[in-house]
């Protein structure tokens, strides 16, 4: 658990930019990635507005046709990745290919949509006394015709990993992990903790996703979660704010290179930070609700700190989970000050879905990337459309501007349905820091 776990290469694919520059310009010019749904016919939904990431080509990944029909995830999550290995160094040649492994985040990819419903509707069409298991058989018959068997093998949730594992080269452990919006966080957590318990030298880490389509859409209505601010988008989200009404869908892909340190300097790579905590938790209480007491957050922040080896007061910046939804955010608030007391009031928190959609079980991976931009340049991004204080969250948003910070360690966190929480840390790195101590930061600070 000693050996010390770095940063050195990053890739994203967001509704603001598909580099870490170009989110970096959206994050600091306040601009708000949602807009009217476009990928399908939206008009009969009570919401109609989503953070898409507009005009994707798919020849970001690459001429090769194989990459037309794979879900939109899989094509996130595959430039992220060869864009991670090429900022690296290591896109044409992995150092040991059995010290490497891919661990990502994603969830059910998209559907093909349109051969279900025509498949379902033939089906059931009337053909005289029809019972269930006609249906049943007539659906087997007729979806066995209709589907390509290539095309359903890649809405395997796995498939992204695969991928990545296969264009790489990487002949370590591979993996994907489900755990609604903590799918990505908890795969860069168990990530760093593999290269510290040296199962690994490097790991591919992080999520895609993209459920931006009816299945999703419907599931998120039926739990009453989304903002239907149709006719003003832009002002849609409102994390923390008294006026907030849910989050907006979005999707996209973080992805990163994590590797030993001292393996990282042997082949002289840049190191663009440190991961130096993870901690999660289970709240044990209800699937769609957090505990009131938010006692699953405060858990996941606390061990997140003492893994780093960290007091509160070392945190100069939470990137939050910051929905928009009434409750979460009122409880993920009171989950912050438990965590870290007095000290929750001096800390700026904000929420980047207010810009981003929230992109399910890729947003943990993508809010990492705010944090390392933020980091790098000593600037945090701004809650947009926070207006009214809400006496429930009572905390510093930094409410529509972006603010001048330089600190050396930040926190992101995320909440999942099912009762998943989990959290990072994430640190500007130290060459000549040995290791993590509360006395030594604090006399750094």
């Amino acid at each position: 658990m000693n050996r010390r776990v770095v940063i050195t290469g990053m890739g994203c694919a967001t509704p603001l930019g598909n580099s870490i520059n170009e989110l970096a310009d959206g994050l600091y010019s306040g601009h708000i990635g949602i807009g009217r749904l476009s990928l399908f016919d939206a008009e009969q939904f009570p919401v109609r507005i989503a953070a898409e990431i507009r005009g994707w080509d798919t020849s970001l990944i690459g001429r090769s046709p194989r990459w037309r029909d794979a879900p939109r995830q899989t094509q996130f999550a595959i430039h992220a990745g060869l864009c991670a290995a090429e900022q690296a160094g290591i896109a044409d040649a992995v150092p040991d290919a059995e010290r490497m492994g891919v661990y990502l985040g994603c969830g059910e990819p998209f559907a093909d949509f349109t051969t279900f419903t025509r498949s379902i509707g033939s089906s059931t069409t009337p053909k005289g006394d029809t019972d269930e298991c006609d249906a049943t058989e007539s659906f087997a018959q007729i979806a066995a015709r209709m589907f390509d068997p290539d095309i359903e093998r890649e809405y395997e949730p796995d498939m992204p990993a695969i991928h990545l594992a296969e264009l790489i080269g990487v002949q370590g452990p591979v993996a994907n992990c489900i755990s609604a919006c903590v799918s990505s966080t908890q795969a860069i957590g168990e990530s760093m903790r593999m290269i510290q318990q040296d199962e690994a030298d490097l790991m591919l880490c992080g999520g895609a996703h993209s459920i931006i389509h009816p299945f999703g859409l419907t599931g998120f209505l039926k739990l009453s979660a989304l903002s239907q601010r149709n006719d003003d988008p832009q002002s849609a989200v409102r994390p923390f704010d008294a006026d907030r009404d849910g989050f907006v869908m979005g999707e996209g892909a973080g992805l990163f290179i994590l590797e030993e340190l001292e393996h990282a300097l042997r082949r002289g790579a840049e190191i663009f930070g440190e991961m130096t905590g993870y901690g999660s938790s289970q709240d044990a209480f209800r699937v769609t609700d957090s505990h009131p007491d938010g006692r699953g957050t405060e858990a996941a922040i606390r061990r997140a700190l003492a893994s780093a080896r960290l007091n509160s007061d070392d945190i100069g910046y939470i990137n939050a989970h910051g929905t928009g939804t009434i409750m979460n955010d009122k409880v993920e608030t009171l989950a912050i000050k438990r965590a870290f007391g007095q000290q929750a009031y001096r800390i700026p928190v904000s929420s980047t879905k207010s810009m981003l959609g929230h992109a399910t079980t890729a947003c943990g991976a993508i809010e990492l990337a705010v944090c390392l931009i933020s980091l790098r340049d000593g600037v945090i991004p701004p809650t947009m459309n926070w207006e009214t204080a809400d006496g429930d969250c009572d905390l510093d948003y930094v409410p529509r501007n972006p603010r001048e910070l330089s600190c050396r360690h930040m926190l992101t966190q995320n909440i999942g349905f099912g009762g998943q929480n989990a959290a990072l840390v994430v640190s500007r790195y130290d060459e000549h820091r040995s290791g993590f101590s509360a006395s030594s930061t604090q006399r750094a600070a």
